[in-house]
């Protein structure tokens, strides 16, 4: 394990000589502002908090935890949900919200670039008046750069891919300062090693990311709405599959358990009923196109999670997030029931049905149901990658998903992972903890 060095004055004083005092704060308020996002896992104080404005600023701080062996945990909106940028090692959090501007907007070409502090929603409301928009979806308003950096996804990811279909250039401060550009505003691109989609996803273990071009996409003049109901989950998720195959041009398709659509409809003043649901947005679909309830339908699924964090009042969350082919999520949903059930737990199931994605929402408010959901949650993700998917489909591995990367990817792919990140970052300063497993931790 790396040797870290604590935050001393003395480097208080180079970290002070490269910004402005406004920018750096060492108060304990500051700190546990940014000790923990959304997750379960436990919050961990850093020892200064730093709001760069620009890359040379980001450089200037790298430049100097590299030279004294500081972690570094980049900070985005703090809305993850796996402990992604907790700061395990103290140091340095590196807080990118004031980075939140766009620089330049290509509306010819359907791209913008932005710096990383920027909000998903606050994005797509400048882009608005020019009838675009950035069409990943995380439900929260997620800073870009966080998006990037965990790959994030959401509901419309069936049509228009995940943050990694959408990016085409980004620029990366590597651990020692140097400033790396990668990709290219065109949309076609063969030159070289594909070093962009190498830091997207990396969830700041690589670098910083500092700036991005994302490809747009035109708001549609008209989309389709539909809420179905089903009177079990097997006949709901099996329509899932169906749908994918029906030539529709489907952009969202989201599955509810009874459990969670009748919390929501008695919270939210929604009628979908204790029944399992699925909501989907198309073209091409005689359905309700009134406005108000569209919105009406996707701000309820939206604020899914604060909803059952208003009612489970003073219970913690266990949060799975896995996906598979879309031909297994029936069997995934299956297996995932069970297990709750083998647990007694709650079953509050919901998913981006369209691309295979199932999360599941277990409250616990007590160590023996904290254990129990621990036990469910692994043996959702490893059936997961039984059926040929994947630990985590859109919120990074972070803290909770480094135990399953050798059983998912293999011994030498992990071994290869952290090659690379000895090569990137050779004194292990870049949000250490995360994505590599610790020795003897992985579960095979």
């Amino acid at each position: 394990m790396t040797q870290f060095n604590p935050v001393s004055e003395a480097i208080l004083a180079e970290l002070t000589a490269v910004l402005t005092p406004d920018q750096l704060s060492i108060t304990l308020a500051d700190r546990q502002q940014h000790a923990q996002d959304m997750s379960q896992h436990r919050a961990h104080l850093s020892e200064v908090v730093i709001w760069p404005t620009n890359s040379k600023q980001v450089a200037d701080v790298l430049r100097v935890a590299h030279t004294h062996r500081i972690p570094v945990t980049p900070w985005g909106a703090g809305s993850s949900l796996e402990g992604n940028p907790i700061p395990l090692f103290g140091g340095i959090t590196l807080s990118l919200v004031r980075m939140n501007k766009i620089v330049t907007l290509y509306a010819d070409d359907f791209q913008v670039t932005v710096q990383p502090g920027l909000g998903y929603k606050d994005l797509n409301q400048q882009l608005g008046p020019d009838g675009l928009f950035f069409a990943p979806d995380p439900g929260a308003n997620a800073s870009i750069g966080g998006m990037l950096a965990n790959n994030a996804a959401g509901s419309r990811t069936v049509k228009y891919g995940a943050t990694k279909d959408n990016v085409l250039a980004m620029e990366v401060v590597l651990a020692d300062g140097r400033i790396l550009k990668v990709g290219s505003r065109s949309v076609k691109q063969s030159a070289g090693y594909d070093l962009l989609h190498l830091f997207v996803g990396s969830e700041g273990t690589l670098g910083v990311i500092t700036e991005a071009t994302l490809q747009l996409a035109p708001v549609p003049a008209i989309m389709s709405s539909a809420v179905a109901t089903f009177a079990d989950v097997e006949t709901a998720v099996a329509a899932v599959v169906e749908l994918r195959a029906s030539g529709l041009d489907i952009a969202a398709l989201e599955f509810i358990d009874a459990a969670t659509s009748g919390l929501l409809s008695r919270e939210e003043g929604v009628d979908w009923g204790e029944n399992p649901t699925l909501l989907m947005e198309a073209r091409r679909f005689a359905a309700t196109t009134d406005t108000t309830e569209r919105q009406k339908m996707w701000q309820t699924r939206h604020h899914m999670f604060e909803t059952l964090r208003r009612v489970f009042v003073g219970h913690r969350w266990q949060l799975a997030d896995v996906a598979v082919p879309i031909s297994q999520f029936p069997a995934l949903v299956r297996f995932a029931r069970q297990t709750l059930q083998a647990h007694h737990l709650p079953e509050l199931l919901v998913g981006h049905a369209g691309d295979g994605n199932l999360h599941i929402a277990i409250p616990y408010a007590d160590e023996n149901t904290r254990q129990q959901a621990n036990l469910a949650n692994n043996k959702v993700v490893l059936r997961a990658i039984e059926l040929g998917g994947t630990a985590t489909g859109e919120h990074g591995v972070g803290i909770g998903k480094a135990k399953f990367m050798v059983r998912e990817h293999g011994g030498t792919a992990v071994n290869v992972m952290n090659q690379l990140k000895q090569t990137l970052d050779p004194h292990g300063i870049l949000n250490p903890g995360k994505i590599i497993p610790a020795p003897g931790t992985s579960l095979r």
